[in-house]
């Protein structure tokens, strides 16, 4: 294989989650978040783990942080923890700001560039007890809360993120009911599409007014989808109906204003006037979150309930692929597709997450998935997609939303009974690759 060199001021960073990896799930004031009432819900989380301890980020901030220094991580992807810093969904707390105000001027400190994500699934349970994402209102409480970090952090930060993998908020908490605040209800996974959506526009704005010099953008888990048979009328279809609420249904209004017209018509009797003019406001780059690509068809029993609005007939015939500890399908050549087709976006783009579970600390199944979507990202850089930046998921072993603490997506392995913090076979690898900007001959 030939040796991969990535553009000069090409961001090299890691990435974790706040309800992930803090923990200190009561500490300095906060709440519970939709993922705390949601862990306490009998087999909602495997084991019935909780976000305590996670990786004890809270207290440990600063070993963190040095850790990433040693690694030569150049930038650190993180999320702010709503009910930290707004309690209830209230006034601001002082002392959840605080915290990520230490961990700003930290990262600082060690040369590390801050990327800060506001939301990455944390709602306070009482927005959700006062209807969630499906209320128009709490995209305007997130208006408030990024109002709240904006005027602590805006002298500091430059990288701003919206939101994170708003699929995710919607299909599997609203309608499949796998993820916080485990609805399964279809139309409220709709209304919860529209109002994520209009919470991205309002935080945008709030960002251009707030801080100077903003770069600013939202994160999308973006999948590749092909029929299994491009000749076959029904899978064509399934394959056009995935990617419509997979991928465009959060691309398009991003980035032409518009929700896609074949996909849940329903969005169209949510949307005021004025709404698709802010959501639709220029941003400055797409993140891009990518684990897998699908094949679909239109045949055989498909499983209920399904996060597949609209589209619950749609199947997901096996490959003969290896699988992750997660059970997801490795293909790194999806990666270069899915880049080639925003290549005509005109953004910048940047993966902010990409990674596997994988289990051990000599984890060269992990060495072997990254090398190869590295590989990948590579090619498609060299057929003139504008990539930017590589972060890595995770930096630390977490809590992994449903999963609990069965799968270790982390760099570093964490010892949730000590807290014993390890740098496995990945970590080092990492190094060596942000040291050359590429990738040798082999991993």
């Amino acid at each position: 294989m030939k040796r991969v060199h990535f553009p000069a001021g090409f961001v090299w960073g890691a990435a974790t989650a706040a309800f992930q990896i803090e923990g200190s799930t009561t500490a300095d004031g906060r709440s519970d978040s939709i993922w705390d009432a949601f862990c306490r819900v009998q087999g909602a989380v495997a084991n019935g783990d909780t976000g305590d301890p996670a990786a004890d980020h809270y207290r440990m901030m600063a070993d963190d942080v040095d850790l990433m220094a040693s690694m030569g991580v150049q930038a650190y992807r993180f999320s702010v923890a709503w009910p930290r810093i707004q309690p209830d969904g209230g006034v601001p707390n002082p002392a959840g700001l605080d915290f990520y105000e230490r961990l700003v001027d930290t990262l600082l400190a060690k040369g590390i560039t801050p990327w800060l994500t506001l939301y990455h699934w944390d709602l306070p349970q009482k927005l959700e007890e006062l209807g969630g994402w499906t209320s128009r209102d709490t995209a305007y409480r997130f208006c408030e809360f990024t109002e709240a970090v904006t005027e602590r952090l805006a002298d500091r930060v430059v990288n701003w993120t919206t939101l994170n993998e708003p699929w995710c908020a919607a299909f599997l908490g609203y309608a499949r009911g796998v993820h916080a605040p485990g609805r399964t209800d279809p139309q409220a996974a709709i209304a919860a599409v529209h109002h994520l959506m209009l919470a991205h526009g309002l935080g945008m704005r709030v960002i251009r007014d707030s801080v100077a010099n903003a770069v600013a953008g939202i994160t999308l888990n973006l999948y590749p989808v092909a029929p299994v048979d491009p000749t076959d009328e029904s899978d064509v279809d399934a394959a056009r109906r995935i990617d419509g609420l997979q991928n465009r249904v959060f691309l398009d209004p991003v980035t032409k204003g518009r929700y896609p017209s074949d996909i849940l018509p329903e969005l169209s009797a949510l949307v005021r006037p004025g709404d698709m003019e802010l959501i639709g406001a220029p941003i400055d780059y797409l993140g891009v979150n990518y684990y897998r690509d699908y094949v679909v068809s239109g045949h055989g029993e498909p499983s209920f309930p399904s996060e597949w609005v609209g589209s619950e007939h749609v199947t997901f015939p096996p490959r003969d692929l290896p699988l992750t500890d997660s059970g997801w399908e490795i293909n790194a050549e999806g990666l270069t597709t899915l880049l080639l087709d925003l290549r005509d976006l005109g953004l910048p783009l940047y993966i902010t997450e990409n990674g596997a579970a994988y289990p051990g600390i000599d984890d060269d199944d992990r060495v072997t998935f990254l090398e190869q979507h590295l590989r990948a990202a590579g090619t498609a850089i060299e057929q003139g997609v504008d990539l930017r930046g590589y972060f890595c998921w995770s930096l630390l072993d977490n809590f992994e939303w449903a999963e609990g603490y069965a799968k270790r997506f982390g760099l570093v392995h964490v010892d949730f009974d000590t807290q014993e913090r390890t740098l496995k076979r990945s970590a080092h690898w990492y190094t060596r690759v942000i040291q050359a900007n590429g990738l040798s001959v082999s991993p």
